[in-house]
């Protein structure tokens, strides 16, 4: 099978677009830059470009790079997510920039992120896709919610002896996914701790990568020891798929391992993104979920007694909190010809940047988009998992994870709430919040008696 990081389309300076721009080019806010980015998704500024500019250019970094068409508009995005033969996940893969190959470091990190089931166009895609399935079905699903069930009271737990105000990222949202991930995957438990430290560092990587001097000054010997870790997660890779090959289990690092193209089994380079990215899409996108939602809680009290009232409720509140967190921000798609967009002309490998919190907080979609209203008719109509053929594989993981989360959150701190101190690290495809402050008591900090709430069965 060719890999996606053999044929794949490198970025060529280009800072103006092939054909005319129909739409003014807006140039208040960075897209391309992840510093932009810690303050939150820059609403105000997606506003602009859904009413005046929905298929706008947005040149590039530097001259170095290509800029690229950001859509903003709702329908739009969906049209281009079904115009799959149009719009390639492929050519140029799902990451905002490709650096030319000789600038690949670490030299096996890059190609795997380019060489797994999200940068694949059809019929790859889906025959991969299919292989996998089983791990992502309502049955295996409601297997793993009681593992994750009891992993979520023993962090609660903790929560509580170490509270009252707490890092609700360190001590719960980045372990309830993380968890989560090596029951699905199958990882032994005394290798857990390899994979969380693992993580850990490919998330300090982005921060390297985008201001090094600062994190350097914190950790002097940060490159040397990211790239033994690097080292030391594929030979693991290349391990444990060995093994499952050999050895078959019933988990998902099995079905990767034998999943085959054209009948014959992945090369390694394909094992390796695929492992990866089940980590890298689940971890960040409930982790941020989580987090982002107590913070929604937090300003919009009205809804969490609603939940806290009915706890039937909590399936659609996870809904509309994933639709105004919008933790993924955007795919990258390639067009394979010359098109047409919302009237915008978009020639042959030109670059589009789908914007889904831009999306997801359209109006004529969603009316008073920026209010958390879990009593919305289509609340569970966002785009936040994307849409057709690449439509998230793990969204029913991901529901389950909150619902379980949320429901057992409320029962036992029912008036947790956000401090209003937060981070949020520099990242353009996650909204990253890398640490969230909360009282789980509430303003008052008096340790509530527990209200009876049932957590609700899945939708």
């Amino acid at each position: 099978m060719q890999l996606v990081s053999d044929v794949i389309l490198e970025d060529r300076p280009q800072a103006l677009p092939q054909h005319d721009a129909v739409y003014p080019m807006l140039d208040e806010f960075a897209l391309w830059d992840p510093q932009s980015w810690t303050q939150g998704h820059p609403h105000d500024f997606f506003k602009r470009m859904r009413e005046e500019a929905p298929v706008m250019w947005s040149g590039p970094a530097d001259k170095s790079t290509a800029g690229f068409w950001a859509v903003s508009r709702y329908e739009d995005i969906k049209q281009a997510e079904l115009a799959n033969d149009v719009f390639s996940s492929e050519r140029g893969s799902i990451n905002m920039f490709i650096k030319p190959r000789k600038e690949w470091r670490p030299k096996k990190l890059i190609p795997a992120a380019f060489n797994s089931i999200i940068n694949l166009d059809q019929p790859h895609h889906m025959e991969m896709r299919i292989q996998q399935k089983d791990f992502f079905i309502p049955r295996f699903v409601a297997e793993l919610r009681e593992r994750v069930d009891a992993k979520i009271d023993a962090l609660l737990d903790e929560v509580e002896r170490q509270g009252p105000v707490v890092d609700f990222v360190k001590l719960f949202s980045q372990e309830v996914p993380l968890f989560t991930l090596c029951e699905m995957l199958g990882i032994d438990e005394e290798d857990r701790p390899k994979v969380i430290q693992w993580m850990h560092y490919l998330e300090l990587a982005n921060q390297y990568y985008v201001n090094p001097w600062t994190l350097l000054s914190r950790r002097p010997w940060f490159p040397i020891k990211f790239y033994h870790y690097v080292n030391e997660m594929f030979d693991y890779g290349e391990r444990v798929m060995a093994d499952r090959r050999a050895n078959p289990r019933r988990d998902l690092l099995t079905a990767i391992a034998n999943t085959q193209m054209a009948g014959k089994p992945l090369p390694q380079e394909y094992l390796d993104g695929s492992w990866l990215l089940i980590i890298f899409a689940g971890n960040d996108t409930t982790r941020n979920s989580l987090s982002g939602t107590i913070r929604l809680l937090t300003e919009f009290p009205d809804q969490r007694e609603m939940a806290i009232a009915d706890p039937s409720l909590i399936p659609r509140m996870t809904h509309e909190a994933i639709r105004l967190i919008s933790p993924v921000q955007h795919m990258r798609r390639t067009a394979l010809e010359d098109t047409e967009l919302n009237g915008q002309r978009i020639a042959k490998d030109e670059k589009l940047v789908l914007w889904y919190p831009a999306a997801n907080r359209d109006p004529s979609v969603f009316p008073d988009p920026d209010r958390f209203d879990m009593t919305r008719d289509n609340f569970d109509k966002h785009l936040a998992f994307g849409h057709g053929p690449h439509k998230c594989l793990g969204q029913r993981i991901a529901q389950m994870q909150l619902q379980s989360a949320l429901s057992k959150i409320l029962e036992r701190f029912p008036q947790i709430s956000w401090t209003g101190r937060q981070n949020i690290a520099p990242n353009t495809l996650v909204h990253a919040i890398s640490s969230l402050e909360v009282n789980i008591y509430g303003e008052g900090g008096e340790k509530p008696s527990r209200h009876a709430v049932k957590t609700p069965q899945p939708a």
